[in-house]
């Protein structure tokens, strides 16, 4: 499934989606029913419903391993964002221990890292382009600072130490982030999933190929599942891509003034 359905709004996604599910479904349809003629008939008919069950619970299992994937990956991106905005509201905090110049610089600092991370890092990560080779400046910049400050005071000394700690947690955080921003559903699970649905609409017309409306309802009922599945799985499969997504509007919160 090609990047642009990602980033479709979700009601064009289902569309689409839908769409596309009920054309294969009258394709597949159209087919058995008209090869379900004299010795042909007889042999679709022949075929055990006892086997749509399994197929029908393969589907499902191949479903909810595809959710679970996408639900712990978006779940891990928005952990990661807390944890960097939340870390770099740290900083922010702590850099008051260093009044004057040390602290206008350090504000501006994690200004520049947020701002940079919302402007050049979010589109990256959509587009599943963004790697560990993009060098936070801003925030080698502030550890630098950090490092290059001198504490008049025990309480300075545990702040500076603390401010490491934090940017070091912030550059964790923003590592995994990028990582996580890697994931998505690949084309071999989607073959495996949509190729099971495929092969669960052909049994089900098979086996219902003497009744032409039983098999029109009941390809049409399981088609509906296959869409809204495909629908639930393609809209969270970008954990920063698409309208279901993880963004910056954490970040953007602990900007500090100034």
């Amino acid at each position: 499934m090609g990047d642009w359905m990602y980033n479709l709004p979700v009601i064009w996604m289902a569309v689409v989606i839908f769409l596309l599910t009920f054309v294969v479904t009258a394709g597949l349809y159209g087919l058995v029913m008209g090869l379900a003629r004299g010795e042909r008939a007889r042999v679709f008919k022949a075929m055990s419903p006892g086997m749509l069950p399994p197929l029908g619970i393969i589907f499902g299992l191949f479903v909810a391993f595809l959710a679970s994937q996408v639900w712990r990956d978006l779940d891990e991106a928005q952990a990661a964002v807390t944890r960097e905005a939340s870390a770099l509201r740290a900083v922010v905090l702590l850099i008051g221990s260093f009044p004057g110049e040390p602290e206008a610089q350090m504000r501006q600092l994690i200004r520049r890292q947020i701002e940079e991370a919302a402007a050049d890092e979010w589109p990256a990560m959509a587009r599943h382009s963004a790697t560990l080779k993009m060098i936070p400046a801003p925030l080698a910049e502030a550890l630098q600072l950090t490092l290059s400050l001198r504490p008049g005071s025990e309480g300075q000394a545990i702040a500076q130490r603390e401010i490491v700690s934090a940017l070091q947690a912030a550059l964790d955080a923003r590592r995994h982030r990028i990582i996580v921003s890697e994931s998505k559903v690949n084309w071999v699970k989607w073959c495996s999933v949509l190729l099971q649905a495929v092969f669960a609409l052909l049994a089900i017309a098979m086996v219902h190929s003497d009744n032409r409306i039983t098999a029109a309802i009941a390809m049409g009922v399981f088609a509906t599942g296959v869409a809204v599945s495909v629908v639930l799985i393609a809209s969270h499969s970008g954990p920063f891509s698409g309208e279901i997504s993880v963004g910056p509007e954490l970040l953007l919160q602990v900007i500090p003034d100034g």
